[in-house]
């Protein structure tokens, strides 16, 4: 059912239209004040807005242009006197959908918005159809196939036709970028830029800059403009990873281009009008940190709209065989090797700290250093490796890390000299007793 903006500063009319629209079924919302209407659909999305031409303040005219850059899907139908004519006619050309002239029946403009439903109808099933199609094609990027990972791939294709602001959750290395680029290829948007900035990696004023831009001269170092990321980021969608890490002081701002729609360049007080979906991605609990007052209430809130929470690998067991055979045809395009059952158990059991990430690492170390066809668990690093009683290893960190680039590059250079012990102690600038001795070690002779 259509939700309708209905601005008329006459009350008697006002009040009889909505009561009459709302007996229909229609959702209304209506306003006697113009400017009051438009900050309210900054907030929220109307698909209909019926405005009166002849107002206070504003005529309908200007409110319809004002309207449409706030709100560009949005249909308009104007209200006008009889013997107005020519002014709605120029309200057709400024963008309304239609117009009605006083007095009037409901049924007639009933009529008006019955062919705007069949018309938002047919918009809806084309785009379902578009976005059908498209994840189609992107989806297979996706290696799954775990009920966790269905889940989320259901929540994407259904949220992603909408402009909703989406907050994606996750532990470090589960995908988040990756279902982001999902959202904006099945999105309307798609056909216009997903620009990413990763709040963490820089500077508060490099991030200010780098999001807003900035004038020549705003400060020392800015020796000519330069066009922030939400500026390139129009008509499509701007992804900020890890968002928790946004200086509060740059929270606010943050805020008011979600609610206003518009941006000021650092050095620069005059406002740029955009129209931005926003895609924001945390590893922490962003609600912890709106309670001890590190992240903005209302920003918060602003950002999850719709949460989508990734899973990590450990939760997602059916995965990992795909994602094993997927990233060895990624580096061993070649000649990708087959994987031994009981390494395969191996790595369905651990933990998987750093998720798909370190896993895609793991494959693709194994692909340049172990020729092993299957591989087998002497391929694995010592870490992987499960000790005599069946638990991982509890080595420290730096201890652990030393070993397995120690066994590496053994590995590499023995692989190098085809095997001769001698020559690859020369090359490793050790003794050949100390080669066999870590050899040993390392399970390797």
């Amino acid at each position: 059912m259509l939700k309708i903006c209905l601005i008329d500063d006459e009350d008697l009319v006002r009040v009889t239209l909505s009561d009459d629209l709302s007996e229909m079924g229609y959702v209304v919302e209506d306003f006697k004040l113009p400017g009051k209407a438009l900050e309210t659909l900054r907030q929220d999305f109307f698909q209909v807005v019926i405005t009166d031409l002849k107002m206070p303040g504003m005529d309908g005219i200007s409110l319809i242009r004002k309207a449409r850059e706030i709100s560009p899907k949005s249909s308009f139908i104007v209200i006008t006197a009889f013997g107005s004519i020519e002014t709605a006619v120029g309200a057709m050309k400024a963008g309304a959908y239609d117009y009605i002239t006083k007095p009037f029946q409901p049924e007639e403009i009933h009529l008006i918005l019955k062919r705007l439903e069949e018309r938002y109808s047919l918009l809806q099933e084309n785009l379902l159809l578009k976005t059908e199609i498209a994840a189609k094609s992107f989806f297979p990027q996706i290696v799954s196939r775990s009920e966790p990972m269905k889940k989320v791939l259901n929540m994407v294709k259904t949220i992603a036709p909408s402009d909703s602001n989406v907050l994606i959750t996750g532990e470090t290395g589960t995908g988040k970028e990756l279902i982001a680029e999902a959202i904006h290829a099945l999105s309307q948007r798609r056909d216009k830029p997903l620009i990413k900035v990763s709040c963490a990696a820089l500077s508060r004023e490099l991030l200010e800059s780098e999001l807003f831009g900035h004038v020549k001269g705003a400060f020392t170092g800015a020796v000519s403009n330069k066009t922030g990321r939400f500026e390139m980021a129009d008509h499509g969608s701007l992804f900020l990873d890890e968002v928790d890490d946004i200086p509060i002081e740059l929270q606010v701002k943050l805020l008011r281009v979600i609610q206003q729609k518009e941006i000021e360049r650092v050095g620069d007080p005059r406002l740029i009008k955009l129209d931005v979906r926003m895609i924001a991605a945390t590893k922490v609990n962003l609600y912890e940190k709106v309670k001890d007052g590190s992240f903005r209430s209302d920003l918060y809130y602003r950002l999850n709209v719709v949460p989508i929470h990734l899973p990590p690998l450990r939760q997602r067991l059916d995965d990992i065989p795909l994602l094993i055979r997927h990233f060895f045809e990624k580096f061993r395009a070649d000649n990708p090797p087959n994987i031994s059952p009981k390494t395969l158990q191996i790595l369905v059991d651990y933990p998987w700290e750093g998720n798909i990430r370190e896993l895609e690492n793991l494959i693709e170390r194994l692909s340049l250093v172990c020729q092993c066809n299957p591989m087998i668990p002497a391929c694995l690093p010592d870490q992987y490796l499960p000790n005599a009683s069946g638990k991982l290893s509890q080595k420290s960190g730096l201890e652990e890390k030393t070993s397995r680039f120690e066994r590496e590059m053994i590995q590499m250079t023995l692989r190098q000299c085809q095997d001769n012990k001698s020559r690859a102690a020369k090359i490793l600038q050790i003794p050949y007793s100390t080669l066999r001795s870590k050899m040993q070690k390392h399970g390797l002779s």
